[in-house]
């Protein structure tokens, strides 16, 4: 598996693949991970990988994870963007062809980042591996949409890696029923090639438990109404909005917002906060995953927002099964397939991240309702235990690889 976000032992952020692998392993399944040494959320890499280009590490008994050099030189400079970009597809290619002994019997290549597409090209080619190339978000649109990716060569370049992964995978899997759609009426992708195996929850981890916990006494949250976004800090992430909508929110004391996580953004959020005198916000540095639960369960709504675009309207924030699993009502700042996930389910309501006046009105409708918010709550937990169960999703996987590798 090529994956450069993969997660180490409770680091935090999402865990998808670190929860496939765990119940593969389970199955009987052995697993090679290719990923970096930089975390996603914070841009930082460990000591023990610094000025390293591979570094092998033993995950549990039958994971073995190669740990291959990312520059954390991404903020600096259009070189540094550009070797951000391209230093993993080398690393993570050298590693594949020349530090992976075994023979295995597929490979998942995992994007974004989109240019993992071409160690995973060259790989299939050399090791006549089968490759599933998974689309965990509309690459390069959404890069593109967010100002991420503005030179005209690099989308030159990504919109070639895009189609080339197309041609060359076996099958693609997709995270949503919009990427699905978007790929075979805009990319002219074949239906019979796509597989739809979306993102879930992780219900092992994640469950409904005491609200009054530890993490209501730490941040002197007791008697408080508590509303929580937990996630990435990043420009795609539109936290502005939940400043907006928590300076509107100043007159009711007890409402307090919960922004929990890393990213390029939080220094300029904290400093706006400070700047605007933006008091009922708690800035909370990222968690080990497996206390994170704590801070869901202490909530008493969840929030998920981001940019505006219309690449947004295409994706499932893992985040959302997460508030779902412990019965948490969602006030959800993204339109499309997230809108209506949360809609459909019953689980929230629908909030334009680009008006706080609504943010608030809506807010304030679950504030004034606890009936309301606990039955919210409830048909989040029931629908997601149903419908999104990362066990099963696990196991749905693996029938698509057997399929594959038969």
């Amino acid at each position: 598996m090529l994956h450069q976000y993969f997660l180490g032992k409770d680091d935090p952020g999402g865990s998808r693949f670190n929860q496939f692998v765990k119940y593969w392993e389970e199955m009987g399944h052995e697993i090679t991970v290719i990923a970096g040494t930089v975390h996603y959320s914070t841009g930082k890499k460990d000591e023990k990988y610094k000025g390293k280009w591979v570094v092998k590490e033993k995950y549990s008994e039958n994971v073995t994870v190669y740990r291959t050099y990312v520059s954390e030189a991404y903020n600096k400079s259009f070189l540094g963007r550009l070797w951000g970009y391209f230093s993993f597809t080398f690393s993570s290619l050298y590693a594949a062809l020349f530090k992976v002994k075994k023979h295995h019997d597929v490979m998942i290549v995992t994007s974004p980042p989109l240019f993992v597409g071409v160690t995973g090209i060259i790989t299939k080619i050399f090791k006549r591996i089968p490759m599933v190339f998974e689309v965990r978000d509309l690459w390069p649109e959404s890069a593109i949409d967010t100002g991420v990716l503005t030179n005209g060569l690099l989308i030159k370049a990504a919109y070639l890696v895009e189609k080339l992964s197309y041609k060359f995978a076996d099958k693609i899997n997709v995270l949503t029923p919009a990427f699905k759609k978007a790929l075979i009426e805009k990319k002219n992708v074949k239906e019979n090639k796509i597989i739809f195996i979306p993102n879930g929850a992780d219900t092992d981890i994640f469950q409904p438990s005491e609200k009054e916990n530890w993490v209501r006494d730490k941040y002197g949250l007791r008697d408080k109404f508590v509303v929580t976004y937990m996630g990435a800090h990043g420009v795609a992430n539109n936290l502005d909005s939940i400043l907006n909508v928590s300076k509107l929110c100043k007159e009711y004391k007890d409402i307090v917002f919960l922004l929990i996580g890393d990213g390029m953004e939080k220094k300029r959020l904290q400093k706006r906060a400070v700047e605007e005198n933006i008091e009922n916000v708690i800035f909370i540095d990222s968690k080990p995953k497996k206390l994170i639960p704590d801070f869901c369960n202490a909530s008493d709504v969840c929030t998920a927002v981001l940019q505006k675009v219309d690449t947004f309207k295409t994706v499932y924030p893992n985040k959302v099964f997460d508030y779902m699993s412990c019965a948490k009502p969602i006030l959800i700042g993204i339109d499309g397939v997230a809108r209506e996930l949360v809609e459909n389910s019953k689980s929230g309501y629908y909030v334009d991240p680009e008006d706080p006046e609504d943010f608030k009105e809506k807010l304030l409708l679950l504030y004034n309702n606890r009936a309301l918010l606990n039955e919210l709550g409830q048909n989040g937990l029931e629908f997601v235990t149903k419908n999104f169960s990362r066990e099963k999703l696990a196991y749905k996987y693996i029938e698509e690889l057997d399929k594959i590798v038969k």
